[in-house]
């Protein structure tokens, strides 16, 4: 983890909070490019009601309709936290490039146990399972307290 690495995944997680601040979900993503210079960004936006929403997602759509295959394999993706099954597979399926995560989906799945709130309707499979072939850096330990306490307060959950 260089600087730059904690300075993006920080922006990632106050995309986070704000997502939280609206009523959506505790996801923030960012889109770098290979000359280290932040493409694109967004966060969750599913209290619409679509649920695939994620801000993973919307970067790959950004990403297929505004670079090039050579542009999409040198970037990087920051995130707040693990992509999901269909984060990751999009992520594989159009090419980009490595993915910084701060929080996992196992942290997060912990936490929604202990609160006992619903599973997922999604296995919570790891980047590592669904893309394989995709470079992947996260969990950061040092986010692991704001993320749990923006995903406890989504949840309606008193900490």
């Amino acid at each position: 983890m260089t600087p730059t690495d904690v300075a993006h995944l920080r922006r990632c997680v106050e995309l986070a909070r704000e997502a939280v601040d609206a009523g959506d979900e505790a996801f923030g993503s960012l889109l770098v490019n290979a000359d280290g210079d932040i493409v694109f960004e967004d966060r969750n936006r599913v209290s619409g009601g679509d649920s695939t929403r994620h801000p993973e997602l919307t970067l790959v759509e950004w990403a297929v309709a505004n670079m090039t295959p050579e542009q999409r394999v040198a970037s990087v993706t920051y995130t707040s936290g693990e992509h999901c099954a269909m984060c990751a597979a999009a992520h594989a399926w159009v090419g980009l490039g490595r993915i910084v995560y701060a929080g996992s989906t196992a942290q997060l799945t912990g936490w929604r146990a202990e609160w006992n709130l619903p599973a997922s309707p999604v296995a919570p499979l790891s980047i590592r399972e669904v893309a394989p072939g995709v470079a992947v850096t996260g969990p950061i330990s040092e986010f692991a307290a704001d993320l749990r306490a923006l995903h406890a307060r989504a949840a309606g959950v008193t900490l």
